[in-house]
Protein backbone atom coordinates (compact mmCIF):
# COMPACT_ATOMS: atom_id res chain seq x y z
CA UNK A 1 0.00 0.00 0.00
CA UNK A 2 1.58 3.13 -1.01
CA UNK A 3 1.85 5.99 1.72
CA UNK A 4 1.24 9.44 0.63
CA UNK A 5 2.60 13.01 2.55
CA UNK A 6 -0.09 14.78 4.03
CA UNK A 7 -0.09 17.50 1.90
CA UNK A 8 -0.75 15.79 -1.49
CA UNK A 9 0.13 18.44 -3.38
CA UNK A 10 3.54 17.92 -2.11
CA UNK A 11 3.75 13.84 -2.77
CA UNK A 12 5.96 13.08 -5.10
CA UNK A 13 4.27 9.55 -5.33
CA UNK A 14 0.81 11.23 -5.74
CA UNK A 15 2.02 13.35 -8.63
CA UNK A 16 4.09 10.42 -10.43
CA UNK A 17 0.21 8.15 -10.73
CA UNK A 18 -1.75 11.69 -11.19
CA UNK A 19 1.10 12.25 -14.10
CA UNK A 20 0.64 8.93 -15.33
CA UNK A 21 -2.87 9.16 -16.35
CA UNK A 22 -1.47 11.70 -18.93
CA UNK A 23 -1.71 11.35 -22.64
CA UNK A 24 -0.20 14.62 -24.10
CA UNK A 25 0.32 16.37 -27.04
CA UNK A 26 3.17 18.68 -28.59
CA UNK A 27 3.74 20.65 -31.62
CA UNK A 28 7.21 19.91 -33.53
CA UNK A 29 8.88 16.96 -34.91
CA UNK A 30 10.91 16.42 -31.86
CA UNK A 31 10.22 16.38 -28.17
CA UNK A 32 10.72 19.78 -26.31
CA UNK A 33 12.75 19.19 -23.09
CA UNK A 34 9.50 19.62 -20.49
CA UNK A 35 7.83 16.44 -22.56
CA UNK A 36 11.12 14.54 -22.31
CA UNK A 37 11.12 15.58 -18.01
CA UNK A 38 7.51 14.78 -17.77
CA UNK A 39 7.83 11.29 -19.22
CA UNK A 40 11.25 10.78 -16.30
CA UNK A 41 8.39 11.99 -13.33
CA UNK A 42 6.12 9.21 -15.03
CA UNK A 43 3.69 10.54 -17.77
CA UNK A 44 1.58 8.05 -19.47
CA UNK A 45 2.51 9.03 -22.70
CA UNK A 46 2.00 11.16 -25.52
CA UNK A 47 -0.36 11.13 -28.52
CA UNK A 48 0.81 12.18 -31.74
CA UNK A 49 -0.53 13.95 -34.75
CA UNK A 50 0.33 15.15 -38.29
CA UNK A 51 2.08 18.11 -37.69
CA UNK A 52 4.50 15.74 -35.38
CA UNK A 53 5.25 13.46 -38.33
CA UNK A 54 7.45 14.08 -41.57
CA UNK A 55 8.42 10.76 -42.46
CA UNK A 56 9.02 7.16 -41.08
CA UNK A 57 12.96 7.62 -40.33
CA UNK A 58 11.76 10.46 -38.31
CA UNK A 59 9.04 9.34 -36.49
CA UNK A 60 11.30 6.36 -35.31
CA UNK A 61 13.52 8.94 -34.29
CA UNK A 62 11.11 10.72 -32.34
CA UNK A 63 9.51 7.46 -30.55
CA UNK A 64 13.26 5.85 -29.48
CA UNK A 65 13.91 9.26 -28.25
CA UNK A 66 10.86 9.58 -25.82
CA UNK A 67 11.61 5.95 -25.02
CA UNK A 68 15.07 7.68 -23.61
CA UNK A 69 13.23 9.41 -20.78
CA UNK A 70 10.29 6.88 -19.78
CA UNK A 71 8.31 4.12 -21.05
CA UNK A 72 5.19 5.75 -22.32
CA UNK A 73 1.91 4.84 -24.56
CA UNK A 74 3.08 6.18 -27.77
CA UNK A 75 -0.58 6.98 -29.85
CA UNK A 76 -1.62 8.58 -32.69
CA UNK A 77 -5.22 8.68 -34.70
CA UNK A 78 -3.85 6.17 -37.91
CA UNK A 79 -7.70 4.34 -39.30
CA UNK A 80 -6.56 4.32 -42.57
CA UNK A 81 -8.85 6.36 -45.25
CA UNK A 82 -9.34 10.27 -44.68
CA UNK A 83 -7.82 9.93 -41.07
CA UNK A 84 -4.17 9.41 -41.08
CA UNK A 85 -1.52 10.91 -38.81
CA UNK A 86 0.98 8.56 -40.88
CA UNK A 87 -0.08 10.03 -44.19
CA UNK A 88 -1.23 13.32 -43.08
CA UNK A 89 1.07 15.30 -45.81
CA UNK A 90 -0.07 13.28 -48.87
CA UNK A 91 -2.92 11.12 -47.99
CA UNK A 92 -3.33 7.18 -46.79
CA UNK A 93 -2.55 4.48 -48.95
CA UNK A 94 -5.06 2.59 -47.65
CA UNK A 95 -8.79 2.86 -47.54
CA UNK A 96 -10.79 3.55 -44.77
CA UNK A 97 -13.50 1.47 -42.96
CA UNK A 98 -16.76 2.56 -45.45
CA UNK A 99 -14.79 1.30 -48.85
CA UNK A 100 -13.61 -2.59 -46.42
CA UNK A 101 -17.03 -2.61 -45.09
CA UNK A 102 -19.23 -2.04 -48.50
CA UNK A 103 -16.10 -5.08 -49.93
CA UNK A 104 -17.27 -6.79 -46.67
CA UNK A 105 -14.43 -9.35 -46.79
CA UNK A 106 -12.71 -9.62 -43.07
CA UNK A 107 -10.04 -11.56 -44.52
CA UNK A 108 -8.99 -8.18 -46.50
CA UNK A 109 -9.84 -5.88 -43.23
CA UNK A 110 -7.71 -8.27 -40.99
CA UNK A 111 -4.89 -7.75 -43.93
CA UNK A 112 -5.45 -4.01 -44.21
CA UNK A 113 -5.31 -3.26 -40.42
CA UNK A 114 -1.78 -5.80 -40.10
CA UNK A 115 -0.45 -3.87 -42.89
CA UNK A 116 -1.11 -0.49 -40.65
CA UNK A 117 -0.05 -1.94 -37.65
CA UNK A 118 3.22 -2.95 -39.46
CA UNK A 119 4.01 0.08 -40.15
CA UNK A 120 2.61 1.87 -36.72
CA UNK A 121 5.26 -0.81 -35.08
CA UNK A 122 7.93 -0.04 -37.02
CA UNK A 123 8.02 3.58 -36.24
CA UNK A 124 7.53 2.88 -32.83
CA UNK A 125 3.99 3.35 -32.28
CA UNK A 126 2.28 1.00 -29.79
CA UNK A 127 -1.35 2.45 -29.78
CA UNK A 128 -3.51 2.95 -32.52
CA UNK A 129 -6.27 4.98 -31.38
CA UNK A 130 -8.31 2.65 -34.18
CA UNK A 131 -10.62 1.31 -35.37
CA UNK A 132 -13.80 3.36 -35.64
CA UNK A 133 -16.46 0.85 -34.14
CA UNK A 134 -19.23 3.02 -34.73
CA UNK A 135 -22.49 2.23 -36.58
CA UNK A 136 -23.05 4.88 -38.95
CA UNK A 137 -26.90 5.16 -38.66
CA UNK A 138 -27.10 8.87 -39.32
CA UNK A 139 -26.41 9.67 -42.60
CA UNK A 140 -25.75 13.74 -42.13
CA UNK A 141 -23.20 12.89 -39.23
CA UNK A 142 -20.48 15.12 -39.16
CA UNK A 143 -17.85 13.61 -37.52
CA UNK A 144 -17.95 9.46 -38.85
CA UNK A 145 -19.10 9.29 -42.02
CA UNK A 146 -16.57 7.08 -44.15
CA UNK A 147 -14.76 6.20 -40.60
CA UNK A 148 -17.71 3.05 -39.83
CA UNK A 149 -17.36 0.42 -41.51
CA UNK A 150 -21.05 0.73 -42.02
CA UNK A 151 -24.76 1.14 -40.94
CA UNK A 152 -25.60 -2.45 -40.20
CA UNK A 153 -24.19 -3.46 -36.21
CA UNK A 154 -23.30 -7.32 -37.22
CA UNK A 155 -21.09 -6.16 -40.47
CA UNK A 156 -19.82 -3.81 -37.82
CA UNK A 157 -19.12 -5.65 -35.83
CA UNK A 158 -17.23 -8.38 -37.81
CA UNK A 159 -15.16 -6.00 -39.40
CA UNK A 160 -14.03 -4.28 -36.21
CA UNK A 161 -12.59 -7.87 -34.51
CA UNK A 162 -11.00 -7.75 -38.05
CA UNK A 163 -9.24 -4.75 -36.66
CA UNK A 164 -8.54 -5.34 -33.67
CA UNK A 165 -7.07 -8.49 -35.06
CA UNK A 166 -5.06 -7.51 -37.50
CA UNK A 167 -3.36 -4.27 -35.95
CA UNK A 168 -2.86 -6.72 -32.27
CA UNK A 169 -1.26 -9.23 -34.66
CA UNK A 170 1.59 -6.58 -35.18
CA UNK A 171 1.52 -6.08 -31.05
CA UNK A 172 0.33 -2.78 -31.93
CA UNK A 173 -2.73 -2.49 -28.98
CA UNK A 174 -6.05 -1.39 -30.56
CA UNK A 175 -8.41 1.44 -29.10
CA UNK A 176 -11.94 0.35 -30.40
CA UNK A 177 -13.75 4.08 -30.24
CA UNK A 178 -16.13 5.75 -29.96
CA UNK A 179 -18.02 4.06 -26.60
CA UNK A 180 -20.44 3.84 -26.28
CA UNK A 181 -21.27 4.89 -29.91
CA UNK A 182 -21.09 7.82 -31.66
CA UNK A 183 -22.53 6.97 -35.15
CA UNK A 184 -26.03 8.25 -34.38
CA UNK A 185 -25.30 11.90 -33.85
CA UNK A 186 -25.82 14.86 -36.06
CA UNK A 187 -23.35 17.25 -33.50
CA UNK A 188 -19.88 16.79 -33.58
CA UNK A 189 -18.12 16.08 -30.01
CA UNK A 190 -15.34 18.65 -31.42
CA UNK A 191 -17.66 21.50 -31.19
CA UNK A 192 -20.87 20.70 -28.51
CA UNK A 193 -21.72 17.73 -26.55
CA UNK A 194 -23.95 15.58 -29.00
CA UNK A 195 -26.94 13.92 -28.41
CA UNK A 196 -27.70 9.93 -29.28
CA UNK A 197 -31.58 9.58 -28.09
CA UNK A 198 -31.82 5.74 -27.74
CA UNK A 199 -33.70 3.52 -25.40
CA UNK A 200 -31.72 0.52 -24.03
CA UNK A 201 -33.20 -1.93 -25.78
CA UNK A 202 -31.35 -0.23 -29.35
CA UNK A 203 -28.69 0.80 -27.57
CA UNK A 204 -27.65 -2.93 -26.80
CA UNK A 205 -28.95 -4.01 -30.66
CA UNK A 206 -27.01 -1.41 -32.03
CA UNK A 207 -24.54 0.77 -30.83
CA UNK A 208 -22.96 -1.49 -28.29
CA UNK A 209 -22.83 -4.82 -30.51
CA UNK A 210 -19.49 -4.11 -31.81
CA UNK A 211 -18.16 -2.89 -28.87
CA UNK A 212 -19.06 -6.15 -27.40
CA UNK A 213 -17.75 -8.19 -30.17
CA UNK A 214 -14.08 -6.67 -29.67
CA UNK A 215 -14.06 -6.85 -26.22
CA UNK A 216 -14.46 -10.74 -26.54
CA UNK A 217 -11.91 -10.44 -29.30
CA UNK A 218 -9.25 -8.94 -26.85
CA UNK A 219 -8.95 -5.66 -27.71
CA UNK A 220 -6.69 -4.09 -25.57
CA UNK A 221 -8.13 -0.41 -25.24
CA UNK A 222 -11.67 1.08 -25.95
CA UNK A 223 -11.90 4.93 -26.31
CA UNK A 224 -15.04 7.08 -24.54
CA UNK A 225 -17.25 9.12 -26.73
CA UNK A 226 -18.43 12.41 -25.41
CA UNK A 227 -21.67 11.86 -26.51
CA UNK A 228 -24.93 12.16 -23.91
CA UNK A 229 -27.25 9.59 -23.56
CA UNK A 230 -30.23 10.10 -21.31
CA UNK A 231 -30.95 6.30 -21.26
CA UNK A 232 -27.66 5.63 -20.06
CA UNK A 233 -25.43 8.71 -18.98
CA UNK A 234 -28.11 11.07 -17.67
CA UNK A 235 -27.24 14.29 -18.34
CA UNK A 236 -23.63 13.81 -18.33
CA UNK A 237 -21.50 12.61 -21.64
CA UNK A 238 -20.52 9.20 -21.53
CA UNK A 239 -16.69 9.94 -20.80
CA UNK A 240 -18.01 11.63 -17.60
CA UNK A 241 -20.16 8.89 -16.74
CA UNK A 242 -19.90 6.18 -14.50
CA UNK A 243 -23.04 3.98 -15.67
CA UNK A 244 -21.52 4.29 -18.87
CA UNK A 245 -17.82 2.91 -18.05
CA UNK A 246 -18.02 1.27 -14.78
CA UNK A 247 -21.17 -0.35 -14.55
CA UNK A 248 -22.10 -1.32 -18.28
CA UNK A 249 -18.33 -1.10 -19.55
CA UNK A 250 -16.16 -2.57 -16.79
CA UNK A 251 -19.60 -4.63 -14.71
CA UNK A 252 -21.98 -6.07 -17.49
CA UNK A 253 -19.23 -6.14 -20.53
CA UNK A 254 -16.22 -7.66 -18.19
CA UNK A 255 -13.61 -5.14 -20.35
CA UNK A 256 -10.50 -5.63 -18.51
CA UNK A 257 -8.28 -3.42 -20.82
CA UNK A 258 -7.56 0.43 -20.70
CA UNK A 259 -10.16 2.92 -20.85
CA UNK A 260 -8.83 5.78 -22.67
CA UNK A 261 -10.96 9.31 -23.15
CA UNK A 262 -11.30 10.96 -26.09
CA UNK A 263 -9.44 14.04 -26.29
CA UNK A 264 -10.73 16.60 -23.12
CA UNK A 265 -10.16 19.71 -24.86
CA UNK A 266 -12.89 19.10 -27.06
CA UNK A 267 -15.60 21.34 -26.65
CA UNK A 268 -17.93 18.84 -25.19
CA UNK A 269 -15.37 18.67 -22.41
CA UNK A 270 -13.29 21.63 -22.13
CA UNK A 271 -16.37 23.82 -23.02
CA UNK A 272 -18.63 22.45 -20.03
CA UNK A 273 -16.64 21.46 -17.44
CA UNK A 274 -13.49 21.92 -18.36
CA UNK A 275 -10.37 20.38 -18.44
CA UNK A 276 -9.38 20.09 -15.37
CA UNK A 277 -12.48 19.35 -13.52
CA UNK A 278 -13.42 16.83 -16.73
CA UNK A 279 -9.83 15.03 -15.93
CA UNK A 280 -10.78 14.41 -12.67
CA UNK A 281 -14.26 13.67 -13.04
CA UNK A 282 -13.85 10.86 -16.31
CA UNK A 283 -10.88 9.32 -13.63
CA UNK A 284 -13.34 9.26 -11.28
CA UNK A 285 -16.43 7.57 -13.58
CA UNK A 286 -13.55 5.10 -14.77
CA UNK A 287 -11.32 6.18 -17.37
CA UNK A 288 -7.48 4.96 -16.98
CA UNK A 289 -5.75 7.01 -19.34
CA UNK A 290 -6.84 10.90 -20.68
CA UNK A 291 -6.68 12.00 -23.76
CA UNK A 292 -5.42 15.65 -24.23
CA UNK A 293 -5.38 17.25 -27.99
CA UNK A 294 -3.27 19.58 -29.79
CA UNK A 295 -4.91 22.70 -27.61
CA UNK A 296 -3.57 22.21 -24.06
CA UNK A 297 -0.42 23.89 -23.34
CA UNK A 298 2.61 22.66 -20.55
CA UNK A 299 0.73 25.22 -18.23
CA UNK A 300 -2.29 23.09 -18.87
CA UNK A 301 -0.89 19.71 -18.55
CA UNK A 302 0.04 21.14 -15.19
CA UNK A 303 -2.57 22.58 -14.00
CA UNK A 304 -4.47 19.18 -14.63
CA UNK A 305 -1.57 17.24 -12.37
CA UNK A 306 -2.42 19.53 -10.08
CA UNK A 307 -6.01 18.95 -10.36
CA UNK A 308 -5.94 15.53 -9.87
CA UNK A 309 -3.90 15.54 -7.23
CA UNK A 310 -6.47 18.10 -4.82
CA UNK A 311 -9.17 15.90 -6.18
CA UNK A 312 -7.28 12.85 -3.82
CA UNK A 313 -6.97 15.15 -1.05
CA UNK A 314 -11.00 16.28 -1.01
CA UNK A 315 -11.74 12.80 -1.28
CA UNK A 316 -13.35 13.64 -4.57
CA UNK A 317 -11.18 10.94 -6.33
CA UNK A 318 -10.25 7.45 -4.75
CA UNK A 319 -6.05 7.13 -4.95
CA UNK A 320 -6.87 3.29 -6.08
CA UNK A 321 -8.24 4.60 -8.98
CA UNK A 322 -5.20 5.95 -10.21
CA UNK A 323 -3.26 3.26 -8.62
CA UNK A 324 -6.02 0.64 -10.83
CA UNK A 325 -5.22 2.78 -13.99
CA UNK A 326 -1.46 2.68 -13.43
CA UNK A 327 -1.64 -1.16 -13.46
CA UNK A 328 -3.82 -1.24 -16.57
CA UNK A 329 -1.50 0.56 -18.17
CA UNK A 330 1.64 -1.15 -16.92
CA UNK A 331 -0.45 -4.36 -18.31
CA UNK A 332 -1.24 -2.63 -21.49
CA UNK A 333 2.64 -1.69 -22.30
CA UNK A 334 3.85 -5.53 -20.96
CA UNK A 335 1.57 -6.64 -23.69
CA UNK A 336 3.50 -4.34 -26.33
CA UNK A 337 6.57 -6.12 -25.78
CA UNK A 338 5.89 -9.44 -26.73
CA UNK A 339 6.63 -11.02 -30.02
CA UNK A 340 4.56 -10.53 -33.45
CA UNK A 341 2.45 -13.00 -34.83
CA UNK A 342 3.53 -14.53 -38.08
CA UNK A 343 1.68 -12.59 -41.02
CA UNK A 344 1.10 -13.11 -44.99
CA UNK A 345 2.69 -10.17 -46.97
CA UNK A 346 0.89 -6.60 -47.33
CA UNK A 347 2.33 -5.29 -49.48
CA UNK A 348 -0.43 -3.38 -51.76
CA UNK A 349 -3.12 -3.95 -50.11
CA UNK A 350 -4.47 -0.81 -49.80
CA UNK A 351 -4.75 -0.37 -53.37
CA UNK A 352 -6.25 -3.45 -53.51
CA UNK A 353 -8.58 -3.16 -51.14
CA UNK A 354 -9.68 -0.01 -52.36
CA UNK A 355 -10.51 -1.30 -55.88
CA UNK A 356 -12.73 -3.82 -54.88
CA UNK A 357 -14.60 -1.13 -52.96
CA UNK A 358 -15.21 0.71 -56.00
CA UNK A 359 -18.59 0.84 -57.38
CA UNK A 360 -19.54 1.77 -61.15
CA UNK A 361 -22.68 2.82 -62.07
CA UNK A 362 -23.61 3.48 -65.94
CA UNK A 363 -19.91 3.56 -68.06
CA UNK A 364 -17.63 6.08 -68.16
CA UNK A 365 -17.06 7.17 -71.82
CA UNK A 366 -13.19 7.26 -73.26
CA UNK A 367 -11.79 10.34 -71.76
CA UNK A 368 -10.46 12.95 -74.41
CA UNK A 369 -9.07 16.09 -73.05
CA UNK A 370 -10.13 15.96 -69.89
CA UNK A 371 -11.56 18.83 -67.22
CA UNK A 372 -11.96 17.33 -63.61
CA UNK A 373 -13.91 19.83 -61.42
CA UNK A 374 -13.01 18.78 -57.75
CA UNK A 375 -16.14 20.58 -55.30
CA UNK A 376 -14.26 21.63 -52.38
CA UNK A 377 -15.34 20.45 -49.07
CA UNK A 378 -14.47 21.59 -45.61
CA UNK A 379 -12.52 19.48 -43.72
CA UNK A 380 -13.23 18.30 -40.74
CA UNK A 381 -11.63 18.10 -37.21
CA UNK A 382 -10.71 14.74 -37.05
CA UNK A 383 -9.69 14.75 -40.67
CA UNK A 384 -7.81 18.01 -40.45
CA UNK A 385 -5.96 18.88 -43.92
CA UNK A 386 -5.34 15.90 -45.45
CA UNK A 387 -4.89 15.98 -49.50
CA UNK A 388 -7.57 14.49 -51.76
CA UNK A 389 -8.05 14.62 -55.78
CA UNK A 390 -6.82 13.00 -58.91
CA UNK A 391 -4.05 15.80 -59.97
CA UNK A 392 -1.28 13.57 -58.97
CA UNK A 393 -3.42 10.22 -60.59
CA UNK A 394 -4.87 11.96 -63.89
CA UNK A 395 -1.69 13.98 -64.97
CA UNK A 396 -3.01 13.96 -68.87
CA UNK A 397 -6.05 16.15 -66.99
CA UNK A 398 -6.97 19.86 -66.25
CA UNK A 399 -7.52 19.61 -62.55
CA UNK A 400 -9.94 22.27 -61.03
CA UNK A 401 -10.69 22.77 -57.10
CA UNK A 402 -13.84 24.82 -56.93
CA UNK A 403 -16.19 26.18 -53.86
CA UNK A 404 -19.44 24.75 -54.02
CA UNK A 405 -20.61 27.93 -54.72
CA UNK A 406 -18.73 28.27 -58.04
CA UNK A 407 -20.86 29.20 -61.26
CA UNK A 408 -21.22 26.24 -63.52
CA UNK A 409 -21.64 28.72 -66.77
CA UNK A 410 -18.06 29.20 -67.25
CA UNK A 411 -16.63 26.02 -66.25
CA UNK A 412 -19.27 24.45 -68.96
CA UNK A 413 -17.59 26.52 -71.74
CA UNK A 414 -14.50 25.69 -70.45
CA UNK A 415 -15.35 21.98 -71.00
CA UNK A 416 -16.71 22.44 -74.20
CA UNK A 417 -15.70 19.10 -76.55
CA UNK A 418 -14.13 17.86 -73.64
CA UNK A 419 -14.54 15.51 -71.39
CA UNK A 420 -15.97 16.56 -67.61
CA UNK A 421 -15.24 14.95 -64.28
CA UNK A 422 -16.78 16.28 -61.18
CA UNK A 423 -15.52 14.91 -57.73
CA UNK A 424 -17.27 15.30 -54.66
CA UNK A 425 -17.00 14.23 -51.06
CA UNK A 426 -19.94 13.55 -49.19
CA UNK A 427 -22.51 15.67 -51.45
CA UNK A 428 -25.40 14.83 -49.46
CA UNK A 429 -24.37 17.08 -46.62
CA UNK A 430 -24.05 20.35 -48.85
CA UNK A 431 -26.49 21.71 -50.06
CA UNK A 432 -24.49 24.18 -52.00
CA UNK A 433 -22.20 21.46 -53.57
CA UNK A 434 -25.37 19.32 -54.78
CA UNK A 435 -27.07 22.37 -56.55
CA UNK A 436 -23.65 23.15 -57.85
CA UNK A 437 -23.28 19.70 -59.66
CA UNK A 438 -26.65 19.89 -60.86
CA UNK A 439 -26.18 22.73 -63.03
CA UNK A 440 -23.25 21.47 -64.08
CA UNK A 441 -25.27 18.09 -65.18
CA UNK A 442 -27.91 20.33 -67.04
CA UNK A 443 -25.57 21.60 -69.30
CA UNK A 444 -23.52 18.11 -69.09
CA UNK A 445 -25.16 15.05 -68.54
CA UNK A 446 -22.49 12.88 -69.95
CA UNK A 447 -20.22 14.16 -67.42
CA UNK A 448 -18.98 11.51 -65.26
CA UNK A 449 -19.42 11.81 -61.24
CA UNK A 450 -17.27 11.08 -58.43
CA UNK A 451 -18.20 10.85 -55.16
CA UNK A 452 -15.52 10.25 -52.94
CA UNK A 453 -17.21 10.28 -49.35
CA UNK A 454 -20.67 8.44 -48.22
CA UNK A 455 -22.93 7.70 -51.76
CA UNK A 456 -26.31 8.83 -50.43
CA UNK A 457 -26.90 11.11 -52.94
CA UNK A 458 -26.78 10.23 -56.46
CA UNK A 459 -27.35 12.49 -59.45
CA UNK A 460 -28.99 11.61 -62.92
CA UNK A 461 -25.48 11.45 -64.99
CA UNK A 462 -23.95 9.23 -67.54
CA UNK A 463 -21.35 7.40 -65.10
CA UNK A 464 -21.10 7.70 -61.12
CA UNK A 465 -18.50 6.61 -59.31
CA UNK A 466 -18.36 5.79 -55.38
CA UNK A 467 -15.21 5.54 -53.83
CA UNK A 468 -16.18 5.40 -50.11
CA UNK A 469 -13.51 7.88 -49.07
CA UNK A 470 -11.01 9.69 -50.15
CA UNK A 471 -7.12 8.58 -49.26
CA UNK A 472 -4.83 8.32 -52.21
CA UNK A 473 -5.62 4.77 -52.52
CA UNK A 474 -9.26 5.36 -53.47
CA UNK A 475 -8.46 8.03 -55.47
CA UNK A 476 -5.35 6.09 -57.31
CA UNK A 477 -8.01 2.98 -58.36
CA UNK A 478 -10.89 5.57 -59.03
CA UNK A 479 -8.45 6.92 -61.78
CA UNK A 480 -7.81 3.61 -62.93
CA UNK A 481 -11.19 3.62 -64.47
CA UNK A 482 -10.79 7.14 -65.63
CA UNK A 483 -7.93 6.89 -67.79
CA UNK A 484 -7.80 8.24 -71.21
CA UNK A 485 -7.72 5.81 -74.28
CA UNK A 486 -7.84 8.60 -76.82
Amino acid sequence: MVRFAASPAGDPELRRLAAGTLLVAFRGTTAPGWILRELESGLGGVTLFGFNISDPAQLAALTARLRTAGDPVVSLDEEGGDVTRLAYHTGSPYPGNAALGVVDDVALTRQVYRAIGEELAGCGVNLDMAPDADVNTADDNPVIGTRAFGDDPLLVARHTVAAVEGLQSARVAACVKHFPGHGATRQDSHLEIPLVDADLDLLHAREFTPFRAAIDAGTQAIMTAHVRIPALTGEAPATLSSAALTELLRGEFGFKGVVITDALDMKAIAGSVGLVEGAVLSLAAGSDLLCLGPLPTYDDVRQIIAGIMAAVGEGRLPVSRLEEAAERVARLLAWTRGPAEPGAETTGIGLTAARRAIRLHGSPGPLVNPLVVEVETPPTIAVGEVPWGFAEWLPQAEVVRVKPDAAAGPLLERAADRSLVVVVKDAHRSPAARAFVSALLAGRPDATVVEMGLPIWRPETAAYLATYGAARANAQAAAELLMPVS
